[in-house]
């Protein structure tokens, strides 16, 4: 009787809408299940980790089905939730389920495909006909089987020998194969224990009376024993060796005597202190416990509250209280951050809590600990009962999430801009919570318009925090106007005399100062007086802005990098000057200004290293600044208890950014350093510096009025139909071919125009319309509240399968912003 062939519908990590079917050798049909990693031979020879999203007998219509190369996993790395999710998300953003599986889990699990290059021995060659190349690399098969690609470019020192290896294959000389490798290296350390043969008391005695004579290993014996006492967890070989103060050869010398016994244990590469913490210490106040229960009462009708708390209200302690009460459940919870920056401070808070069932999970991570976190999520273990991380986190195998909170729910960083998927962390995280049947808590001082206006519509439930904890005063805010300032000649640099004594008063009374300005570099423009001639980005129309620390001109958007010139390259003249100023800049004028006075600076230029955040962040708390400039990460939600002054170096940057939502982040981001001032009995000040004092927004800030800003920004989102009034989809089209994207983008918007008639804007060309040689236009498409989402996305699918069945417009990258920020 023949067996009935088996299938597999599986993912590729490859932006294709739809899933390939495989067939199944005999023997895996009852080994494999929907969630597990399968290698999959995709293309010529390529080999793929694919995901296997079904399995059924159906065979596929229009290609023979190939056979799965390996089963790479035992049990599922990826759950039916999960999956779920993920159809959501490529469904709701407009992209693939492959595009959403490459960003959902870590790139360890993608085991790469790796080519190696064999002999062909059926092949006999002639050494004459051969070049020099190739004679090295057949002379090295000669010795070994294969050749990885790196080992061929350094046998011949070259770095290009892709070239050279097709001509070699196409003369039939070798053949390539594709194998996996597994990227992902369990960490084991060295543990050390006494052999058992000297566990009696008279044995041991005899053998410290033996070792007498050599009195360091004696001593290795003695801490070892000490240690013991303390704690029964193994006991690492550097560890003993720094306790005991002694070198690596006398601990070898006991193993090799056989007293010490010497064996591997594989363990996480990020550990913490196991302990359960102490949650009895974390009291609340009369504001916190009646927002609790608040939130508590809210959560039996609803599924997401929004906690409106101004800074430094203790909203962290409220969400600690509540996560309690979903931990004693059983239930696991999920704390997103939308800056790593965050996490620095709020492990350790965590832990005082909740002890060794913290986890951390954030993209500064290497691979290897994100592989760890991920699997003791999906095994639910203890130590990954709370999951503490910026938005990639929402992507973990949860299985059991009670209860998710979104910190600082407002912050544009949880929207994913490039690649694909471009979701939005606290939206996606909603519906995973909806798929869990957890609930959702949103937290933030300055709620996003889309929040806020949930709970005015009644979908969302709300409550407030008007005040700070321990009755601290909200700061007093000042508006600083440097255009009569200018005028008058009373600004020293970019400082007002007005920043300069707050500066002076704060640091006499030994208090910290942080100073905002959200640019980084030295200065971003760097123009000639005599022909006005601006150095400009050669792959991108951004001019370069110039970083004085290393003497150099770059490119923020493509990383293009140049040596800052003498003499102006247009006209010749070493009249070269700079114009408008960052962070760098900020910190050079202050150490002229204040010599003595320690000074930091935080932007993305001073974090790139894995811990640079923490060096930071834990620098300045403890108060080895006086001064901290920064770019908006020293905005978001960071807690220092010493700072007394915040200055805002230009809020009309932010004010004049030409989108729908500057007002909005302008309010929000402003409102937000200023709560870092006066967090602690003393009341804070802080300093805005500004051209256009009489901005109805920095009024808003100055009396901290959300509820006026919130009514002036939806009467204008109403009457121009922006969000949350109605939905955004943003369209943008990239070529590196000018004429070409004009004309595709110009077609497309009519096709638009055809189906949804006036709610297309565009095409228009962004502030910067050339990134990386790839021109841009955009084209957004307005969606009424009542109009199906689903269909308007069809209606915009369908049209861009006409557009590519169009052969001149086929190499247009079309890209999908859904609920564009």
């Amino acid at each position: 009787m023949m067996l009935m062939e088996v299938f597999a519908d599986v993912i590729l990590p490859i932006p294709l809408e739809r899933l390939f079917t495989y067939r199944l050798p005999d023997g895996l049909t009852t080994e494999l299940e929907r969630g597990m990693r399968v290698a999959v031979p995709f293309g010529k020879s390529k080999i793929y980790t694919a995901l296997v999203y079904r399995i059924h007998k159906d065979p596929p219509v229009a290609y023979e089905a190939k056979e799965i190369h390996e089963v790479i996993d035992r049990v599922p790395l990826v759950n039916a939730t999960q999956i779920e999710h993920w159809k959501w998300i490529a469904s709701y953003y407009m992209c693939t389920l492959g595009e959403v599986f490459r960003t959902a889990v870590p790139s360890a699990f993608l085991l790469e495909s790796e080519t190696l290059v064999l002999r062909n021995g059926e092949k006999e060659w002639d050494q004459e006909s051969l070049s020099d190349q190739e004679f090295l690399v057949l002379e090295a098969l000669e010795h070994q089987a294969s050749l990885k690609i790196q080992e061929v470019c350094d046998i011949l020192e070259i770095k290009t020998v892709l070239p050279l290896l097709h001509r070699m294959y196409e003369k039939g000389l070798i053949q390539l194969r594709e194998t996996l490798h597994d990227q992902y290296k369990p960490k084991y350390i060295r543990t050390l224990t006494l052999n058992p043969q000297y566990e009696s008391e008279k044995d041991l005695n005899a053998l410290l009376d033996e070792l007498s004579r050599a009195p360091k290993q004696r001593q290795v014996l003695l801490t070892l024993f000490q240690l013991r006492a303390v704690s029964r967890l193994p006991l690492s070989a550097s560890d003993l060796q720094k306790k005991s103060g002694t070198s690596a050869g006398v601990i070898r010398g006991l193993i090799d005597k056989g007293i010490l016994q010497e064996k591997k244990i594989r363990t996480d590469r990020v550990t913490y202190e196991d302990d359960n913490g102490d949650l009895d210490k974390l009291i609340l106040s009369d504001f916190q416990r009646k927002s609790l229960e608040e939130i508590t009462a809210s959560f039996k009708d609803r599924d997401v509250t929004l906690l409106h708390g101004v800074t430094s209200s203790g909203k962290t302690e409220v969400y600690m209280k509540l996560m309690e009460s979903f931990l004693a459940e059983g239930k696991q919870v999920l704390y997103l951050l939308p800056e790593i920056a965050l996490t620095t401070q709020l492990i350790s808070r965590l832990q005082s809590c909740f002890g060794s069932r913290v986890s951390v999970f954030h993209s500064r991570f290497s691979l290897n600990e994100r592989v760890e976190v991920w699997n003791n999520v999906r095994r639910n273990e203890e130590k990954a009962q709370v999951v503490i991380g910026a938005r990639s986190s929402l992507f973990l195998p949860f299985d059991n999430l009670g209860l998710v909170i979104v910190d600082e729910e407002h912050e544009n960083s949880f929207k994913q801009f490039d690649p694909a998927p471009r979701y939005h962390a606290r939206d996606a995280a909603i519906v995973l919570a909806t798929l869990h049947k957890a609930k959702v808590l949103l937290g933030s001082a300055t709620p996003s318009l889309e929040s806020f206006y949930n709970v005015r519509t009644g979908k969302y439930g709300y409550t407030t925090m008007e005040q700070r904890f321990g009755g601290v005063q909200m700061p007093v805010v000042d508006l600083v106007d440097i255009r009569d300032a200018s005028r008058r000649k009373r600004m020293t640099g970019h400082f007002s005399e007005a920043l300069i004594a707050g500066i002076k008063e704060t640091l006499a009374l030994k208090e910290q100062v942080i100073l905002f300005q959200n640019r980084r570099g030295y200065a971003p423009i760097v123009e000639c007086m005599t022909c006005g001639h601006a150095p400009q980005c050669p792959n991108c129309d951004v001019s370069l802005t110039y970083h004085q620390g290393r003497n150099e001109l770059r490119c923020h958007y493509c990383g293009y990098s140049e040596k800052m010139m003498v003499q102006c390259v247009a006209c010749g003249n070493a009249t070269l000057d700079t114009r408008g100023f960052g962070t760098e800049q900020i910190e050079k004028e202050l150490k002229e200004l204040f010599p003595e006075a320690r000074t930091g600076r935080m932007d993305l230029d001073t974090t790139r290293g894995k811990f640079a955040y923490e060096k930071i962040i834990t620098g300045f708390a403890s108060g080895d600044f006086d001064i901290l400039v920064g770019t908006q990460m020293v905005t978001k939600g960071l807690d220092f208890r010493h700072v007394n002054l915040v200055g805002i170096m230009n809020a009309d940057a932010l004010l004049n950014f030409p989108d729908f939502r500057a007002h909005e982040r302008s309010f929000q981001l402003l409102t937000q350093v200023a709560g870092r001032a006066g967090r602690t009995e003393k009341r804070g000040k802080v300093l805005i510096q500004t051209y256009n004092p009489q901005n109805p927004v920095l009024r808003q800030v100055v009396k901290g009025d959300y509820a006026g800003m919130y009514e002036e920004q939806m009467s204008q989102r109403r009457e121009y139909l922006y969000p949350p009034v109605n939905r955004i989809i943003r369209i943008s089209f990239k070529h590196r071919a000018y004429p070409t994207l004009n004309e595709a983008a110009s077609w497309f918007g009519k096709a638009l125009r055809n189906v949804f008639d006036t709610s297309v804007l565009g095409p228009e060309f962004p502030p910067v319309a050339r990134i990386r040689n790839q021109y841009i236009k955009q084209v957004l498409v307005k969606i009424p509240r009542e109009q199906s989402l689903t269909q308007t996305k069809n209606s915009i699918k369908r049209i861009e399968n006409s557009f590519n069945a169009i052969s001149q417009y086929r190499s247009v990258r079309v890209i999908y912003d859904v609920d564009y920020f």
